[in-house]
């Protein structure tokens, strides 16, 4: 059976996920697993086990999602369930049935059938006619209850004057519901004092622990690359500002492909992923660095190698709470990294020595 249809469409199946993309595409193929689909017009025909993720001007979901759904656009309908959690925005989107969580942003929305969680609903005009198990917080100029329409739990509603948004008994108790001025929100409020830094002495622990781990696997592998930032730190530098260029610039290519759009995810997580082990091993280096300024010997166990990278884990986290220069510090530290490890596992021949 075809996976799409329609002109200049592009299909790519991987392990039984499904990837398209084109200017109008069609997904009708049973057995498929998790969904990627992005174009002018996507269309969705049939059942997924999966979680949907669909981008479109105009995107329709026929069929059900077993994981969950994501989607944006301007105009967006699932007509199937959804068992997982839907996190969907677009001009005009309308909704079935949602197992976990909803949370829906839009200008004309449509909720009906049941959802098994929490609705985060933000709308001008919204038509509710959904049977909701937990709470709700409704943010809309206007709203018009269907029949069957009924909440759970509570109902925040955020109005610009208190009261003016109509709530029928039938849906929910007046004792549920809970009024708010949309002006008295006064957004995210920062973290203690105290939450900031145990996070920060967790991180300093997280790297410290697995600088360790990578001792305890490739011991020798780990102080190549430590000595390689502290013998030539402006190359590996630079071998690292060219990793991740290359990394983040693969990305773009192939998102201009169009069906390498689909594949762009992946480039992020694996700039992501290096930056994160480029960080682990030259903090570990600056560590060592350190240590040896003071006069201390070359790290030789696991436990000396670990205290190493909690020193440097440390010392970079402290510099880089400096305003600017601090950022720059610690994005020197990680592109030093990424280029150690760049020269040991690739050893481009372009930055060998000739001599």
């Amino acid at each position: 059976m075809p996976v799409c249809a329609q002109d200049e469409s592009r299909a790519f199946i991987f392990g039984g996920d499904a990837f398209l993309a084109g200017r109008s595409v069609t997904h009708d193929a049973a057995g498929s697993d998790d969904l990627f689909m992005a174009g002018e017009r996507v269309v969705g025909k049939t059942t997924i086990t999966g979680s949907a993720h669909l981008v479109g001007r105009e995107v329709t979901m026929d069929g059900g999602i077993g994981g969950d759904a994501y989607a944006a656009g301007e105009e967006i309908a699932l007509r199937g369930d959804v068992v997982g959690d839907a996190t969907l925005a677009g001009r005009s989107v309308s909704v079935a049935g949602v197992g976990g969580d909803l949370r829906v942003a839009g200008s004309k929305l449509r909720l009906g059938g049941a959802i098994g969680g929490t609705a985060m609903i933000a709308g001008e005009v919204i038509a509710f006619d959904a049977v909701v198990s937990g709470d709700v917080s409704l943010a809309a100029k206007r709203v018009a209850w269907g029949e069957t329409a009924s909440i759970g739990g509570r109902l925040i509603v955020f109005e610009e004057e208190p009261g003016e948004t109509d709530v029928p008994e039938r849906v929910v108790p007046a004792g549920r519901v809970e009024r708010r001025e949309i002006e008295d929100w006064d957004g995210p409020k920062p973290p203690s004092w105290g939450r900031v830094i145990v996070k920060f002495l967790m991180g300093v622990v997280v790297v410290a622990a697995l600088a360790a781990l990578v001792a305890a696997l490739v011991p020798e592998r780990l102080a190549e690359m430590r000595r390689q930032v502290l013998a030539r730190p402006f190359h590996t530098l630079w071998v690292g500002f060219m990793a991740q260029s290359a990394i983040i610039g693969a990305g773009v290519l192939f998102a201009l492909t169009i069906i390498g759009l689909l594949l762009t995810p992946a480039f992020v997580v694996l700039a992501i992923a290096a930056g994160f082990a480029g960080y682990v091993v030259a903090a570990y280096a600056f560590g060592v660095g350190l240590l040896l300024a003071f006069g201390r010997p070359d790290p030789a166990s696991i436990a000396e190698r670990a205290l190493a990278a909690g020193v440097g884990a440390l010392t970079a986290g402290l510099i880089g709470l400096i305003p600017f220069l601090g950022w720059l510090f610690i994005l020197v530290l990680v592109l030093s990294g990424i280029g150690a490890i760049t020269v040991r596992t690739i050893r481009p021949v372009f930055f060998a020595d000739t001599y």
